[in-house]
């Protein structure tokens, strides 16, 4: 049994227009919403044995914070380069290419990628996966080849303004 974790980044900041798209920080939503949902995550039950992020600074900044209230140390992080807006064929690869050995896995990133990628896991669940937003399936397998669509199980759909 697998279980994958899918977060999008929470909420950034457009307010510097010079920074490049990767550069945008979180803004003052994202930096409340971050350890609220990290906090929620753990709530859960969520333990991954893996987190592999995006390197923008809002996906990375949101990695961390989540890390810190799962307690999940933060030098065991992971940076993926093709998780900086990535299709659901390009998170596809990111998961296949994991080791076998990690058990429950969690990818942060962006939309529209983590929207459709969850949607490829547990098709018709949202037309948006929100700022913060998580969505976590047990996979009934014992690898990560996940080319063929395998049976998933949702544990959880959660977002900030589901629930105050």
């Amino acid at each position: 049994m697998k279980t994958l974790t899918l977060v999008r980044h929470a909420k950034s900041s457009w307010e510097h227009r010079d920074l490049s798209d990767r550069e945008r920080p979180l803004n003052k939503r994202g930096e409340r919403d971050a350890p609220k949902m990290g906090k929620r995550i753990a709530a859960h039950g969520i333990r991954p044995s893996l987190i592999v992020s995006s390197p923008a600074k809002r996906a990375w900044k949101t990695a961390k914070i989540i890390a810190k209230e799962i307690g999940y140390p933060l030098e065991f992080l992971q940076r993926e380069d093709g998780l900086y807006l990535a299709s659901v064929s390009e998170i596809l690869d990111i998961i296949v290419a994991q080791e076998v050995g990690f058990n429950s896995l969690m990818i942060v990133g962006h939309n529209p990628g983590m929207t459709e990628f969850a949607n490829f896991l547990s098709p018709g669940l949202t037309n948006n996966l929100p700022t913060a937003g998580v969505v976590s399936v047990d996979i009934d397998q014992d690898d990560w080849s996940l080319y063929e669509r395998p049976p998933t199980e949702l544990k959880v759909h959660d977002y900030p303004k589901l629930r105050s």
